[in-house]
């Protein structure tokens, strides 16, 4: 196989053996903000990145020009495969397997995970690294995204598939997840019209402003209080009926505030792990969740990599 190199769009990759590539991307917790910005009239997201996601293996095989997918529910990502086979010039098929432990529906970006991870392992299977910037036109073409092809956490513009800036690594993070059951289409509802006026669009803008702040100053606090206040305005658009009540557990803890899946089912409050009083204030938090919702989970913000590219850094075989 050739050295690993950056990709084009109109580079175009010769394939004349089975090669195998392995990619991965990490699931968010809902995010630390959605809205739309004043300045821009666009929809936008902060991500919260977790450490937990989907891994895909796709195995390039010359001889074919079918794809295949397992599990072949994973339309999509097939549909991503051929797609960037073409967008190569690679003259071949192959076989997609993914693997991943996020619920689909829950608002924890279960499909952009799978998307990113799929194209990072085509793109290891032909010898390429593709940097973020190179899978948005990509994912464009399929659906939106949550943003987790970038590092840390990000704002995004994810209706248009778009880096808005990056907002740095977050501090270590605990959240404790509760979900309120069903499903929801993410697609669906990213086409839904935000009824938001001018003096909420300003508040975006604000929020995005001092989160971007917090972020770059580790300030926990100030990051929980701005995920609060989303969840918050996000009650007109995709009303969780266990939010008041967790805002009320948060505060008598106390955590840092509380997170949401704005377009999913699942809520969670937060909690900094550098707080000398984290280990009572988890169990607390843990114990109240359970309480309410009869069963809870524990994730932690996505720890910093090495590269973009995925933990297995452009592997091929």
């Amino acid at each position: 196989m050739p050295a690993v190199r950056t990709a084009s769009r109109s580079r175009r990759v010769t394939a004349t053996a089975v090669a195998t590539g392995v990619g991965t991307a990490p699931g968010t917790f809902g995010e630390l903000l959605q809205g739309v910005l004043h300045e821009s009239n666009l929809d936008f997201l902060v991500t919260l990145p977790i450490a937990r996601g989907s891994v895909a293996r796709f195995r390039l095989d010359p001889t074919t020009r079918t794809v295949y997918a397992q599990p072949e529910t994973k339309r999509k990502a097939r549909q991503l495969v051929t797609l960037m086979l073409e967008e190569y010039g690679v003259a071949a098929g192959g076989s997609l397997d993914l693997w991943s432990d996020l619920p689909e529906g829950k608002g924890l970006a279960s499909s952009s995970a799978d998307l990113v991870a799929t194209a990072r392992a085509v793109g290891h299977s032909l010898g390429l690294c593709l940097e973020p910037a190179e899978l948005e036109p990509l994912l464009r073409l399929i659906e939106p995204s949550d943003g987790v092809m970038y590092q840390g956490a990000v704002a995004f513009y994810h209706r248009r598939v778009e880096l808005h800036s990056r907002l740095g690594d977050l501090p270590p993070l605990t959240i404790v997840g509760v979900d309120e059951g069903g499903e929801v289409d993410t697609v669906a509802f990213n086409r839904t019209a935000k009824p938001f006026s001018t003096v909420d669009k300003r508040e975006y803008s604000q929020l995005l402003a001092r989160i971007s702040s917090a972020v770059r100053g580790r300030d926990a606090a100030a990051i929980g209080a701005v995920a609060t206040r989303s969840a918050v305005l996000n009650q007109r658009l995709s009303h969780k009926g266990m939010l008041d009540e967790l805002i009320r557990v948060s505060e008598s803890i106390p955590c840092l505030g509380v997170v949401a899946a704005h377009s999913g089912t699942a809520l969670g409050l937060l909690l900094d792990e550098r707080d000398p009083q984290y280990r009572p204030r988890l169990k607390a938090a843990w114990e109240a969740c359970l309480s309410l919702a009869g069963s809870v989970w524990v994730d932690r913000t996505h720890p910093a990599v090495g590269t973009e590219c995925g933990r297995y850094r452009c592997q091929v075989a």
